[in-house]
């Protein structure tokens, strides 16, 4: 499969912590996705003050979450944003390899 003309966005940081997510969120561009891993998991859960940001954004762009970041932070039984997938490794290396460009996110 050939890559799309989408960007993959991955945003790793917590947001609490800085301002990644959001700066991300200001640049989803056509085609777009987003992949939360590591400690950015910690904005996919439901209720937090991230949650509106991220289920409008779901709306327009595929929004991911990377299952076992979820798991490492005991946060795998939360409930999630609506909109998000949650993907394992494998399909992680799956959307960057359909995906033309990997952008990620500090």
């Amino acid at each position: 499969m050939s890559p799309t003309a989408g960007v993959l966005h991955l945003v790793n940081a917590s947001p609490f912590a800085g301002s990644a997510l959001e700066s991300c969120l200001a640049h989803l561009g056509e085609g777009a996705a987003l992949l939360l891993i590591e400690d950015g998991v910690y904005a996919a859960l439901a209720g937090s003050v991230f949650a509106a940001r991220l289920a409008a954004a779901a709306r327009r762009h595929a929004l991911y979450v990377l299952g076992p970041d979820l798991v490492a932070r005991g946060l795998a039984d939360r409930p999630l944003v609506d909109g998000l997938k949650v993907v394992d490794y494998q399909g992680f290396v799956q959307l960057a390899a359909d995906h033309a460009a990997v952008q990620s996110w500090f």
